[in-house]
């Protein structure tokens, strides 16, 4: 015994042939020619295969919308200082809350009403205010935790308690994807602190329903970029054999641990590859017009979120099926009058090109756009200029997508502080989403663990008052 453990080695001359190896030996390696070709084919032909987990599939009923863009206020905007107003609060102005220490605050700006439907809409959003008619307000909103964490997870996955699916993996797992050389599910500008990739995660579900990231919230960038989209070291023949023995080295453990995640590995590392030539093209904005640039407030205030916004559209255009970005710092226990007026100057005109965008290309018809955060935000403050958590009573819309337009649906207090009624929970908010694109949400489930979960668990009621 010399150290080494090459006498318990089979030699090599005796190892059998592969028929990778004998293709490759065998004609001076013109088999081998035949059998890569072959193989990419196979590899094309089972990504449109009906049983590929990213196949379309035929919804439960006739869909009203094809797709959603979410686009998530992260921090609770205060619902009365945008859709939402309260001329009773702002008479109170200064006297005691409900809260210790607290003072009523009313709204430092003017709500008007706008469009035939005469919807209120605060005057921070003037060019969003343009697509009033458009817009089904949802004002009686509630959740379960005012916890920011709890609430962004229970917002994106229906569960702050337990690791569950995104919504958008349960959007893909019930319809598959329109575009087999996109992803189905896109995070732009997705969050990384706080619950970070559990918002995005296809958690039980197979790997391949997970989003792909682009970018990072906490260093937002005007021009999102997937990271190693593309192996330098590799030409796209090499990427094709690399994947080819991944695929043979994953499918024989699949074969003996009967395990779903490793067929979802396989199918995001062949989407991954046949990614590399359609995504940079959808990504590329330069060949969009100055009209359609200026429309989303490229180059001015909104230039990053309006760059999103259109990168939205370009995506939903090309097929893929849920898309989400992220528009940050609307935590604000502080600098109330500094912080509305910027966020709103950044979101207003980009949010307002993208609905006239949608709309000019007849795609909002199908096309569900949600707007709003985790929560809403207090009636009260003690600085007297900046309003706490409230999970009790807050304002989202949504627009397109087979919902009414021009519509407010339910109510808060005179305050602001919990809803009175046509009171919507996120669970109620998720089974409408999904009744909006043809799935019913006590019939999506997926078996995991000895039981069957879906998105909305045991709750959930479609607001059928807000459907077109």
């Amino acid at each position: 015994m010399s150290g080494s453990h090459s006498e318990f080695r089979t030699p090599r001359s005796e190892l059998p042939f592969s028929r990778r190896q004998a293709l490759k030996r065998a004609g001076t390696g013109f088999g081998y020619v035949a059998f890569a070709g072959l193989a990419a084919e196979a590899a094309a032909r089972e990504a449109r295969a009906p049983d590929s987990p990213l196949a379309p599939k035929k919804p439960h009923f006739e869909p009203r919308a094809k797709r959603v863009i979410f686009l998530c206020m992260r921090g609770g905007p205060s619902h009365m200082e945008t859709f939402d107003p309260k001329p009773q609060l702002a008479a109170d102005h200064g006297k005691p809350g409900k809260l210790k220490g607290g003072k009523l605050l009313g709204s430092r700006w003017k709500f008007n009403k706008h469009g035939e439907s005469g919807l209120d809409v605060v005057e921070l959003l003037p060019e969003t205010a343009k697509h009033a008619d458009t817009l089904c307000v949802l004002r009686g909103m509630h959740t379960d935790n005012e916890n920011h964490p709890q609430a962004l997870e229970q917002l994106h996955t229906g569960s702050f308690q337990f690791t569950r699916p995104s919504v958008g993996s349960w959007v893909l797992y019930g319809l598959g994807s329109e575009n087999r050389n996109l992803p189905g599910f896109v995070s732009i500008n997705p969050l990384s602190a706080l619950g970070g990739t559990r918002y995005y995660q296809s958690a039980f579900l197979p790997a391949a329903y997970s989003a792909t990231l682009l970018g990072d919230a906490n260093r937002p960038t005007p021009n999102p970029t997937v990271g190693n989209l593309v192996n330098p070291r590799l030409t796209a023949a090499g990427q094709r054999d690399q994947l080819d023995l991944l695929r043979a080295m994953d499918r024989d453990l699949a074969a003996r641990t009967a395990d779903p995640q490793v067929e979802g590995m396989i199918q995001s590392a062949e989407l991954a590859f046949r990614m590399q030539g359609e995504l940079p093209k959808v990504m590329d904005l330069s060949g969009e017009t100055k009209e359609t640039l200026a429309q989303y407030g490229v180059g001015g205030p909104g230039d990053t979120f309006g760059r999103q916004c259109l990168l939205a559209r370009r995506m939903s255009e090309a097929g893929v099926r849920f898309v989400e970005i992220t528009h940050t710092e609307w935590d604000l226990h502080g600098s109330l009058t500094s912080g509305m007026t910027r966020n709103c100057l950044q979101i207003d005109r980009p949010v307002a090109g993208l609905l006239a965008d949608l709309k000019r290309r007849g795609l909002l018809k199908d096309t569900l756009v949600i707007w709003g955060g985790e929560f809403g935000r207090t009636p009260e403050d003690p600085t007297q200029d900046g309003r706490g958590h409230n999970n009790r009573g807050y304002s989202m819309w949504l627009a397109g997508g087979g919902v009414k337009g021009g519509l407010v649906h339910g109510a808060t207090d005179e305050y602001g502080y919990e809803a009175v009624s046509g009171k919507v929970h996120t669970h109620d908010l998720h089974a409408t989403v999904l009744h909006l694109l043809g799935l019913d949400h006590e019939k999506l489930t997926y078996r995991h663990g000895g039981r069957d979960f879906r998105l909305t668990d045991v709750h959930g009621e479609v607001v059928k008052e807000i459907l077109a």
